[in-house]
């Protein structure tokens, strides 16, 4: 197997081993928002006028810790899952001895990267006053098993590395812009800029690696690798609106109230286009081998709402 590398100067330049502890300096961070308040589709919806200011910083910041979690959940339980597997050699693949070191390079920035996610979400609650909603990870696993027992029941390992390949090849528009908004706190724009500047690599490791999987693949199994990345691409970009919903019943809404909120906002064609685009490189790379070409991977294409 061809390497897919990550930095070549990883030891100096990766965040777990050169970046600094971001941490939230009150007097840098008077007049800011805890995260861009355009990203959060439900903050204004006319349904929340009476909420008033307070209400409505409160479901930003809702919000922006529901994302760091997320991160932090995502990073342990899928990623590094597949990263080991990968540096142990555990795949049906001759991956050489520098793409298995590489992959613990990443194990090591993903497990950095949820460390920094909870750190500064605890650093926010303690400066904002604002708890923390219990956040639960278990309906993105379910949704991911659920796909995996359908198209991959007797491939649970490769259904695991294709799930790290979705999720470390799709590129959602607002994660590069956040560094760069001004009107955000300056500690949020750090560390999402750490995790960018290391995602890049990773994108280009697991894309090299999808290729080199591709091509050792038997056509039965093809087909049915291809069908599963259609949907594993929806289970990663879908949002989940549970916490959406405590979130906003933790302001006082009804659960009717709430219920209308959501429907609003989050409207399935939406949905439908937000993941279309934000997952347009990942089934990029899936048209890139062929994978697309096959009739019962358009299929479910179509049943997604994702064709071109």
């Amino acid at each position: 197997m061809t390497r897919p590398q990550v930095a070549k100067d990883w030891y100096e330049s990766a965040g777990v081993r050169s970046g600094p502890r971001r941490m939230l300096e009150e007097d840098h961070e008077s007049g800011l928002s805890v995260f861009p308040e355009r990203l959060v589709p439900h903050l204004h919806h006319e349904g929340l006028a009476d909420l008033g200011a307070g209400g409505r910083r409160t479901l930003l910041t809702q919000h922006f810790y529901q994302y760091m979690l997320f991160t932090s959940h995502l990073e342990t339980k899928v990623v590094n899952r597949g990263a080991a597997m990968v540096a142990h050699g555990e795949v049906d693949l001759d991956v050489g001895p520098d793409a298995r070191l590489d992959a613990f390079k990443i194990y090591s920035d993903e497990a950095y990267h949820a460390l920094f996610s909870l750190d500064v979400v605890q650093q926010v609650e303690k400066v904002t006053a604002t708890p923390v909603l219990p956040y639960d990870f278990r309906p993105r696993m379910a949704r991911l098993d659920r796909t995996a027992h359908q198209f991959l029941p007797e491939h649970r390992r490769l259904a695991h590395l294709l799930q790290v390949v979705a999720f470390e090849t799709v590129v959602t528009r607002f994660l590069a812009q956040i560094p760069r908004d001004e009107s955000v706190f300056r500690v949020v724009r750090e560390v999402v800029g750490d995790h960018v500047r290391d995602e890049v690599h990773h994108h280009s490791y697991f894309t090299r690696f999808f290729k080199e999987l591709w091509a050792s693949l038997s056509p039965a199994l093809r087909s049915k690798v291809a069908c599963s990345m259609v949907h594993f691409v929806d289970d990663c970009l879908r949002p989940d609106l549970g916490p959406v919903r405590a979130a906003l019943l933790s302001v006082g809404l009804t659960a009717d109230h709430a219920e209308q909120v959501i429907r609003d906002c989050y409207r399935e064609e939406e949905l439908v286009a937000g993941v279309r685009d934000a997952g347009r490189h990942t089934l990029g790379l899936c048209a890139s081998v062929g994978a697309f070409d096959l009739p019962e991977a358009q299929e479910q294409l179509h049943v997604l709402g994702l064709a071109d």
